[in-house]
């Protein structure tokens, strides 16, 4: 095992820095980031631009840029944005502070629930309850997030208000806090937190129920279960110790994915819901052209993908064994 994870951890190093490479210069050459501050500081001298491009790493080749970039960047020496000059990190780190809480509380309420559905739907194959998961599950995954975002801010921010006779919305509808508020407040937060969080366990359910009643299903007459069952064990005991195990396998392959991409930003529900996560803080550094907040964003994103790749591998060997010798 440990030279299993040895040789994954090895391959990801290479796979990192070529992959934020391509990504570095891809977002180079679609915002210019030179072209970006003479845009927003019309009267910038040469003298100006040629500090602007000394202090920023911008002469010399790509590669040598990047060489330069990936320094600063490990030295945490990320810089000022070009909009509003300033520093990177605070914003940057409060975006993903938010991305964090929202993704990760969605994810553990989706993958509870929809796993515990898919358990269910398995057991009781062709049941009511089994019938009407499926049903649920694939108008879940048909609904995109912003058709489910738009009906929920309507029937609790008008309808709902309007049958209690409130004079706000029933559960708030938009921002991480209320406009003006200052400091930190637990309840408040989950109270704007309430309806990003089931736009987005909608479709975790729909995936996570219908990926596991299919890999429960696999497993459940497959030999190796007949022979336990042969040998006296309970069919509880089954199910637990033998089923539900390698039905995991895919399920956590899909969970650790995902997992990797929440740093990334959930951009659709965050901008509905105008949730300052790292999804609303990329469209608006990529709507400036900002490349000093871009670049740092886009080598976390990269990281955390490649990261829980790796985690993704780790535990598919520890499920299964055969997985250590391919």
């Amino acid at each position: 095992m440990t030279r299993f994870i040895a040789l994954r951890a090895a391959w990801a190093i290479p796979v990192l820095l070529i992959v934020t490479f391509l990504t570095f210069w891809a977002v180079k050459s679609a915002t210019d980031p030179v072209a970006s501050y003479m845009r927003i500081n019309v009267h910038a001298t040469p003298e100006m631009i040629q500090d602007y491009k000394e202090a920023h790493g911008l002469i010399g080749s790509t590669p040598e840029q990047y060489v330069r970039w990936l320094k600063s960047f490990f030295t945490l020496e990320w810089g000022n944005s070009i909009k509003g000059n300033r520093p990177v990190w605070p914003d940057l780190k409060a975006a993903m502070g938010n991305s964090l809480v929202l993704g990760l509380s969605a994810f553990v309420v989706g993958i509870t629930v929809g796993m515990t559905i898919g358990i269910v739907s398995a057991l009781r194959q062709y049941s009511k309850f089994d019938t009407a998961a499926t049903g649920a599950a694939f108008v879940g995954i048909s609904m995109p997030p912003f058709v489910s975002a738009v009906l929920l801010q309507v029937f609790f921010a008008i309808m709902v208000t309007q049958w209690l006779g409130l004079d706000k919305p029933f559960l708030p509808v938009a921002g991480v806090y209320p406009p003006g508020h200052v400091g930190f407040d637990l309840g408040l937060r989950i109270q704007h937190m309430i309806l990003p969080i089931t736009v987005i366990a909608i479709q975790t359910i729909a995936i996570y129920s219908r990926f596991m009643r299919a890999s429960l299903l696999d497993v459940k007459d497959s030999e190796y279960m007949r022979t336990a069952r042969s040998k006296g064990i309970s069919e509880r005991k089954v199910i637990i110790h033998h089923a539900l195990r390698n039905a995991m396998v895919p399920v956590v392959t899909l969970g650790a994915l995902e997992v990797g991409g929440i740093i990334g930003g959930l951009i659709i529900t965050e901008r509905i819901f105008q949730f300052r996560g790292t999804g609303d803080y990329l469209l608006t550094a990529l709507g400036n052209g900002d490349f000093p907040q871009i670049m740092p964003l886009m080598f976390i994103i990269v990281a955390s993908v490649i990261l829980f790749n790796l985690v993704a591998d780790i535990a598919y060997a520890w499920l299964d064994p055969r997985v250590r010798l391919a």
